[in-house]
């Protein structure tokens, strides 16, 4: 970034607005109940998920229409004050977190379902709509929808929209970004634009792809139409033992050799298993260092003819115990496990923070291996649960926040593992987002002429950068700062020396 780039985007972010300028504005075109500027209403509001960062919004703005959101930007952009759109707050990156001096725009409100359509396989919805309602509402014509992620219960659709969020089933069936036909969504300026279209393909540039998935700095998502999946006739489940992280890990590898591609491929560890068990009851076998679930879905005689050729190469490749679920309840109770991972660590620690990387399947070994050095290094648990089928980490690092000390070990244990997810040619994120969390990584993965790419796109949408600013893409001051490492066409400087 050039000093002249960097100098317009720190001006662009000095002068917001005072809070009573602000809520008075606001309080000119939206209803007094959509307002909340008491500290005792904004402070559920302060983080999301990751709670290692908070702040307080200076007003907290709740629309119940488009036509509101588009007043609120119109606000915003004459005011200069910044806007950090939120979802449903469970993301795990720190998102979603305020800007002191800015609005927190809250879109739970708009939570209708417009339309189911039958014959296209496609739903109109807006943005506060949890995931899991989607398919509730078309189950009754035999659809759902396939990206499920472990919080779908209760995660919004525009919030997946902002972090592309997978899931379970997105080995097979894509990420949020294969699954959305088209957005409507509000600009800085409050203007509307649509982004795809309902056909196979739309005119000009695909800015829908780069809409999904930047976190709520383009613009703001009013309504969004999904791709509906025909319900399969049958699905089944293939649980397998190992005894040691590292066959499973290897057997993964094997299985997509083969030229299989489950419905779902999940690996989680031994400390995982026994984390789990106790909680949700799944029938996992507690003397296995870690466990494959391997679903498969399809009409009866194509997943009787997968589930055979997947026991055929986990018995080749070491498993030591296989069940397969010989009904919906039990196949839904093995997946319980595996989805209530993260409230399970509630019950055995204080607190954890979940991490997001993704690396090379043929990777997968080194790096859980790794990991295990790591926690001895930091003295601090970890339990793995993650989409191993593309390679999508997510350990769980378990620590006492009323202990300083272990907090600070705790950050440094997960910048150990996402720095590790690049030396080994993968990502800082796979699903959950860069935000707050991953910020001085985009430094250790991204060069800087690639940074300023990045940054010269959210300047096409939002040229005074208002949207969600200070997070996802660093400055060069702050990359200047951090730049212990510097990653560069997947290759580190002094690659002989030891990294952790």
């Amino acid at each position: 970034m050039d000093k002249k780039a960097e100098t317009d985007l720190t001006d662009a972010q000095s002068a917001p607005p005072a809070a009573p300028d602000l809520i008075a504005a606001l309080q000119a075109v939206l209803p007094a109940h959509c307002i909340l500027h008491r500290e005792e209403d904004t402070r559920p509001f302060e983080c999301d998920g990751l709670s290692l960062y908070r702040a307080l919004p200076a007003v907290v703005c709740l629309p119940e229409t488009e036509a509101q959101i588009q007043a609120v930007m119109r606000i915003c952009r004459k005011l200069n004050a910044p806007v950090v759109p939120r979802g449903a707050g469970t993301g795990l990156s720190g998102g979603a977190m305020p800007h002191p001096q800015g609005v927190l725009l809250g879109l739970s409100k708009l939570n209708r379902i417009k339309h189911i359509d039958t014959d296209n396989a496609t739903a109109v919805i807006e943005p506060g709509v949890r995931n899991l309602a989607i398919s509730e509402a078309a189950a009754p014509h035999g659809l759902y929808y396939a990206p499920d992620p472990s919080s779908q219960i209760a995660c919004s659709i525009g919030g997946n929209v902002a972090e592309n969020s997978g899931g379970v089933r997105c080995m097979k069936y894509g990420l949020t970004v294969h699954n959305i036909l088209r957005v409507r969504v509000v600009t800085i300026d409050g203007d509307i634009v649509e982004l795809g279209s309902e056909a196979p393909d739309a005119p000009g540039l695909d800015l829908l792809a780069v809409f999904i998935g930047s976190e709520g700095m383009l613009g703001v998502v009013t309504e969004i139409t999904v791709k509906l999946l025909p319900k399969p006739a049958c699905a089944q489940v293939l649980l397998a033992s190992f005894n040691s992280a590292e066959a499973a890990g290897n057997a993964v590898t094997k299985i997509i050799g083969a030229g299989i591609i489950p419905a779902g491929l999940e690996m989680m560890d031994r400390q995982a298993i026994h984390m789990v068990e106790p909680f949700v009851q799944a029938g996992y076998d507690m003397d296995a260092q870690a466990i494959l679930l391997c679903e498969s879905d399809g009409t009866r005689e194509e997943v009787a003819h997968e589930v055979e050729r997947m026991e055929a190469v986990l018995q080749s490749a070491g498993a030591t115990r296989l069940q397969v679920s010989t009904s919906e309840p039990e196949r839904l109770r093995f997946w319980a496990g595996r989805k209530n991972a993260f409230p399970a660590a509630g019950r055995v620690s204080p607190d954890y923070y979940c991490m997001d990387g993704t690396i090379p399947r043929r990777h997968l070994a080194r790096v859980l291996n790794a990991i295990e050095q790591m926690e001895d290094e930091f003295g601090l648990r970890c339990a793995n649960v993650f989409h191993a089928g593309d390679g999508n980490l997510h350990p769980l690092i378990l620590f006492d926040s009323n202990k300083p000390e272990e907090t600070e070990r705790a950050d440094k244990f997960g910048v150990a593992i996402l720095e590790l997810c690049v030396q080994v040619g993968g990502t800082v994120t796979g699903e959950h987002g860069v935000g707050m969390e991953k910020i001085n990584q985009m430094c250790v993965q991204f060069s800087r002429e690639e940074l300023d790419t990045f940054l010269a796109v959210k300047r096409a949408f939002d040229p005074r950068c208002l949207l969600n600013p200070q997070k996802v893409i660093p400055t060069l001051a702050r990359c200047a700062e951090y730049g212990k490492m510097h990653v560069h066409g997947g290759a580190l400087r002094f690659p002989d020396l030891s990294r952790f």
